[in-house]
């Protein structure tokens, strides 16, 4: 059964709904705007003077102290501030995290950090998500989406290093990288081969279900860098599972065996801000499962960190019959009392699985397919907002879904010039562009659905000359 588009998605947004998105679209395209006027402001102002330092003040005790320089005023143009704040209460702290979320931006490199971070998503998917999370206040949304798309590529390198390089290279660097490499990469395989975490399969939803058995966690087992690195991996890689309508996962904390050996805060901080800040509105249900008394204590203190959205979505459960109101008995593993009968495995990765991303030539031709796509998609956007309720606004409307689906299409066939192969692909789970397969009798029906996908990019690819105004 297909799961039912809930309210503020693709799809199902009410009228108000999508004025909201309408108007964060042209904040960022606005923002492209702005950071176009400064690039050739910076290019025309002549070099500052050099500075000269006033020579300190000082005097015994601290009496004589040089008085302290004014805070500097924002470089942000009045026009960018109207973008974040209204002039009503304090609103500094968001012009301080917008202006450190684009100061070292331009309008291309802010451009390839949203399309690098959409994957196969509709690009409406993606902003919606900051609007949700955000209570459609547009403002605040902006910013959200901003400082993730900053923390994503500047912060944790998600797409150059973590999924680029991913476990082959790792591999080779427990072997041969110098000793920081060595320790990271040691502790993140240590993760990952011991199943510390790992997506498989569905809940009743068809939300896809990332486990983690909270017994394999030391602290003084990995360093901090290393299983932020693997958290993000993990979250990452199951992005690649979600299928539209879903577009949320269901973690399972398996608690089962749990000792205060094992508590350990940080990356549960870590966790916290992954999903309230840089991944919003991607937590269907989190099943807290089999918890002892021991824990008490701790999720006393875990629980005060939670936003009262995430906190909503915590369920305690206990046995088989716990968790069988989130997922059907027969997709319940074995190792938790369920049916399925299903256990983890690593497999290591083999060798040349990523010679395709040496093909830079056939990477680089698809990209620039991706970046007309997108331009289309953006005039297309441009378009729609001018003139949303007219029979042309309409025509662009639907020409930004038919552009969305080419941009999905594009992406699974730029995947593996772009991103190093995963468990998820080695196990034949990832199968670009149909539908995820976690049991045996889907893997016909996802074939199918490939089929009939392809046949339907052809239509849309031929559907899109139709629509005036923007060159096909």
């Amino acid at each position: 059964m297909v799961p039912a588009v809930a309210s503020g998605h693709v799809g199902n947004l009410s009228t108000e709904q999508e004025a909201k998105l309408r108007e964060l679209w042209q904040s960022v395209l606005k923002v492209y705007d702005i950071l176009r006027d400064l690039e050739e402001k910076k290019n025309d102002a002549p070099p500052p003077p050099p500075k000269v330092e006033a020579p300190k003040k000082s005097r015994w005790f601290g009496g004589w102290k040089e008085a302290e320089a004014p805070k500097a005023a924002s470089a942000l143009s009045e026009e960018a501030l109207k973008l974040v704040s209204d002039g009503e209460g304090d609103n500094s702290d968001l012009i301080k995290d917008f202006e450190a979320a684009i100061s070292a931006q331009t309008p291309e490199s802010l451009r390839t950090m949203f399309m690098a971070s959409l994957k196969h998503e509709h690009p409406d998917a993606v902003v919606l998500r900051f609007l949700r999370a955000r209570k459609w206040d547009v403002k605040r949304a902006l910013v959200m989406m901003l400082s993730a798309l900053n923390w994503r590529e500047n912060i944790s390198r998600v797409d150059a290093d973590i999924l680029g390089h991913g476990e082959e290279f790792l591999v080779q660097d427990e072997m041969n990288g110098d000793e920081k490499s060595k320790t990271i990469a040691r502790d993140f395989m240590k993760q990952i081969r011991g199943g510390k975490s790992f997506i498989h399969g569905t809940d009743r939803e068809n939300r896809p279900i990332n486990y983690v058995r909270a017994r394999l966690h030391r602290a003084a087992d990995q360093s901090v860098e290393s299983i932020e690195r693997y958290t993000t991996y993990i979250i990452e890689t199951a992005r690649f599972s979600l299928t539209s309508p879903v577009e949320t996962a269901t973690l399972v904390f398996d608690l089962s065996n749990f000792t205060l050996a094992n508590m350990d805060y940080a990356p549960v901080k870590f966790i916290i801000k992954c999903f309230e800040a840089n991944y919003p509105e991607s937590l269907g249900a989190i099943l807290i499962h089999n918890s002892p008394w021991v824990f008490k204590p701790c999720w006393k203190i875990i629980s005060a960190w939670l936003d009262p959205v995430v906190a909503a979505k915590v369920h305690l459960t206990y046995g088989r019959e716990g968790l069988e109101e989130f997922i059907h008995p027969s997709q319940i593993i074995k190792e938790l009392g369920g049916d399925e009968d299903w256990e983890y495995n690593y497999q290591e990765p083999v060798p040349g699985e990523n010679d395709a991303m040496k093909d830079t030539a056939t990477r680089d031709a698809l990209q620039r397919t991706r970046d007309e796509i997108a331009h289309k998609f953006e005039s297309s956007t441009k378009a729609w907002i001018a003139d949303p309720d007219s029979a042309r606004g309409n025509e662009f409307k639907a020409k930004r879904d038919i552009l969305a689906t080419q941009l999905k299409d594009n992406y699974w066939q730029l995947d593996k010039y772009v991103r190093a192969r995963s468990l998820y692909d080695r196990q034949g789970n990832l199968r670009p562009g149909a539908e995820t397969v976690w049991y045996p009798h889907q893997a016909a029906d996802s074939d199918a659905r490939l089929s009939d996908g392809m046949l339907e990019t052809k239509r849309a690819v031929i559907t899109t000359t139709t629509f005036p105004g923007i060159a096909a």
